[in-house]
Parts: C-alpha cells; structure tokens; sequence
C-alpha cells in the first residue's frame, strides 16, 4: 500500500524571537511529497510600532520559507512530483521584483520577504536580471527564455517546470536549485556554481556545462539524463 511523505514547518516571532521547526514523516519512498509551511506572527503592538513589527514578520516569515526550502525541498524535489507551495502572492509588482531581488538574500537562501515569480515572463530580458540575488525564489511555470543571467546568485531555488530556453548563466551562483522538468533546451552555464542542483525529467537538448563546478555525485545524477547533448556529456566526463 502506498504511503505518503510529508514536511511540516512553522515559524513565529514573539517578543524579537525567530523560531523555526521542520517535521518530516516517511513511510514509503515513492510516494507523493508534500510540503506546507505555515509562518505566524504572536504578540500585541502599539500603533507606534506597526510599521517596525510588519517589517519583522515579513522578515520572519521569509526566513521561515527559506529555512524550509533549504531543509525539505533538496531532497523532496528528486522524489515527488508533488510539492505544495504558499499561495501565489496577490502582490501585483510580484514580478518586477525580480529586478531588485532578495533585499538581504545571499547565497545561503536567506530573504527578508518571498520572492514570488511563478508564472512571470523574462523572456529575452538582457539587462534587468544581471547580478540579482533570487535565492530561494519561487520560479515554478516562469519562463526565462533567452535571458542574460549573468552574475546572477541564485541559490537555493525552486525552479520545477520552468522554462531556460537558451538562458546565459555566466559566473554565476545556481547551487541547490530544482531544476525537476524544466526546459533547459540551449541553456549556457558558463563557469557556474551547480552543485546540489537537480535535473531529473528536464530537457538538457544543446545545454552548454563548459567550465561549471558540479559535484561527482551530482554530475553523475546528470550524466543519466538522457536529453543531455554528447558534447557536454564529454565536458562532464560522463561514463559510458
């Protein structure tokens, strides 16, 4: 009978306190994954700090998912198709964010707010997304065709099912990001951080890895990909 596998995270802040907790629970390993993450805010203001304790929930609550995508989704991601994700933000700007990135995100994930960009469109963008920081961003059913990505730090995002056609990675930090069924046909990852990235069911077709630093264990994982160009599959030593 098939089981299930679950994630469980919670996070609140009372009294300038973050606290952060994540359960798993697993009886069968091929079975669906999900994953919730719930962030509440504890504890009465005065209208004078309003302003100061919205700031530090939005703080906490974007530490929160961060903590969560770095401890749940590595390992998730290669065994689900199934992740359920905080609702699409109402945010109307949610996507011109991208232009500015995470605040204070940094290559371990962290972000005093959830960078939203599901289903946002940076097609052929050349300019506006060169050396942003999108770590732990949300990038499910986004379309990046054709970007310049160049210097970008993008650590520890969830990208599943997105779209890379003929992205320019360039110097750039792409480390702990799912990559799951995404269309990578054409992409370049120039002399790009990869390690911990997974690629299981993308399209690889014409994918470019020249002088990227990939993990043995990762490369292999990527080496089975069968879309993977013989080109590359020369560059990353792939065996036979």
């Amino acid at each position: 009978m098939a089981g299930t596998m679950s994630a469980l995270a919670s996070c609140g802040l009372q009294r300038g306190v973050v606290r952060h907790s994540v359960t798993t629970s697993s009886r069968v390993s091929e079975s669906p994954v999900s994953l919730a993450v719930h962030c509440s805010w504890e504890g009465r203001v005065s209208k004078e700090t309003v302003s100061t304790s919205e700031t530090l929930r939005n703080a906490a609550c974007g530490l929160c998912l961060s903590l969560t995508l770095a401890t749940a989704l590595p390992s998730f991601a290669a065994q689900s198709n199934q992740v359920r994700l905080p609702p699409l933000s109402n945010d109307p700007d949610r996507c011109e964010r991208a232009f500015t990135g995470n605040t204070i995100g940094q290559a371990n994930g962290v972000a005093d707010k959830v960078l939203d960009l599901r289903m946002c469109n940076f097609s052929n963008d050349m300019t506006n997304l060169k050396g942003k920081t999108l770590s732990s961003a949300l990038m499910s059913d986004a379309k990046f065709d054709g970007a310049d990505m160049t210097e970008v730090v993008m650590s520890k995002a969830y990208a599943v099912g997105a779209s890379f056609k003929g992205t320019i990675f360039r110097n750039a930090v792409v480390d702990r990001v799912a990559f799951d069924k995404s269309d990578m046909r054409g992409v370049q990852f120039i002399n790009t951080v990869l390690s911990g990235s997974t690629f299981e069911g993308a399209n690889l077709e014409g994918a470019s890895f020249e002088d990227a630093l990939i993990g043995y264990v990762d490369i292999q994982k990527l080496c089975r990909n069968a879309t993977l160009p013989e080109e590359s599959r020369i560059d990353l030593a792939c065996k036979p």
